[in-house]
């Protein structure tokens, strides 16, 4: 079977060229760097110890900040170096000055690329994140008998269907993870049928703050211009969740003189589509990228730009999470509600089952379906007592995850 899964990566090589020119075109891929991912590095491996941490986008990698924060302090690391496969992770990364944290694309999984990789980095450990299962990548880590670490894992009923479908192969692949710890009690289950060797269960990484925005005098003058504004934000958008939130605010606006949405899209190379949708309805916008300071008149406040989702969820008292209207999932609700804010969200949230559990439970969080209800169900009051619940159980959740990190790496490091 690994024989035949590399004999379709074969297939697809000989058709990579065009691949990679219509994603640089679409401004998905990075011109410069895309060399990365046929295993051909851009940065320097240096001397000493070096651990890895893998994750395929931006939600996985913020995941991690807190805990590459905390090993950038530890001596005995020479080097860390971080993996992803989207082009928006790593310009996200960009936003952390790291001082010996490095970024470099995911290489494909095809046996002469994987033994590149791991020839040229050597790590001392791995640790990929949630859903992330490579099986050629996973077999080459095993022979090098590198520590493997598959931290706050998540297998989704659907994703764990498919790989019972061929449950042997699957549990060979599994039983190349050193340690699993998995996210909710789902994936535990999960886990524990395709047998991966030990599982422990410490908490879901979603809970921890990523990264603080500090309240300057430069972010105080730019709350400054929204003042006299009544704001809520849609964030995470995907196609046609713009529309339906822009319905929502002209639904809003009945009620309000005043109001402003801001939207935060999931994929910012899918602003002028937004704004063809915007103008279509009517309504004046704005770009973030553009640094307007007069919000007279304006309904729409368009986040353009990456990484800077943060400090409009520090302001807004609502928050509709996308991904949730569309059959995508959702997306991590927990950003928003740790400022206090009201999550607002569509059916489709399988992604973060555990998650919204909580917030029901805590009256942080609410379904709608149409935009009518979304305009009904919007607050302009936070609610500070939730965001300080959620923030105690991250500061929990990153020290287990520090000590369980640490063990390991201290006993690989005694090996060497």
């Amino acid at each position: 079977m690994l024989l035949i899964y590399q004999l379709i990566i074969s297939l697809l090589l000989l058709i990579s060229p065009l691949i990679i020119y219509y994603r640089i075109k679409k401004s998905k891929e990075d011109p410069k760097r895309f060399q990365e991912k046929f295993a051909i590095p851009s940065k320097k491996r240096l001397k000493g110890k070096l651990i890895w941490f893998h994750g395929a986008s931006v939600g996985e990698i913020l995941s991690i900040i807190p805990v590459i924060k905390n090993y950038e302090k530890n001596k005995n690391i020479n080097q860390i170096l971080i993996t992803s496969s989207t082009l928006s992770s790593s310009k996200v990364l960009k936003k952390f000055k790291f001082k010996k944290t490095i970024h470099q694309f995911y290489p494909i999984d095809y046996f002469l690329f994987t033994n590149k990789f791991l020839k040229f980095w050597k790590p001392n450990l791995a640790v990929f994140i949630e859903s992330e299962i490579w099986p050629y990548m996973f077999k080459q880590i095993q022979q090098l008998d590198i520590p493997l670490a598959l931290l706050n894992a998540r297998l989704t009923k659907k994703t764990s269907n498919r790989w019972l479908k061929i449950r042997f192969i699957a549990k060979s692949i599994f039983k190349k993870i050193t340690i699993a710890y998995p996210q909710n009690k789902e994936t535990n289950t999960f886990l524990k049928k395709f047998k991966t060797n030990k599982i422990k269960f410490i908490g879901n990484l979603k809970f921890i703050e990523s990264h603080k925005t500090k309240q300057n005098s430069k972010l105080k003058n730019f709350y400054k211009m929204f003042q006299n504004k009544k704001v809520w934000v849609a964030s995470s958008t995907h196609n046609s969740e713009e529309e339906f939130c822009a319905k929502a605010h002209i639904e809003l606006k009945k009620k309000f003189n005043n109001l402003l949405t801001i939207i935060i899209p999931r994929h910012i190379h899918r602003v002028p589509k937004i704004i063809e949708e915007i103008k279509k309805l009517k309504l004046n916008y704005v770009l973030h990228s553009k640094k307007v300071k007069n919000l007279k008149n304006v309904d729409l406040y368009i986040v353009d730009t990456f990484g800077e989702t943060n400090k409009f969820h520090m302001m807004a008292s609502s928050v509709f999470l996308g991904g949730s209207i569309i059959n995508r999932g959702g997306q991590n609700p927990l950003e928003g509600a740790r400022h206090g804010a009201k999550i607002l969200h569509g059916p489709n949230t399988d992604n973060f089952k555990d998650i919204y559990k909580l917030l029901k439970v805590l009256n942080a969080s609410k379904k709608i379906n149409s935009s009518k209800e979304l305009a009904q169900s919007i607050q302009f009051k936070k609610n500070k007592t939730i965001g300080i619940k959620i923030k105690n159980i991250g500061e929990k959740i990153l020290k287990k995850t520090i000590k369980e990190l640490d063990y390991l790496i201290n006993n690989e490091f005694k090996k060497t």
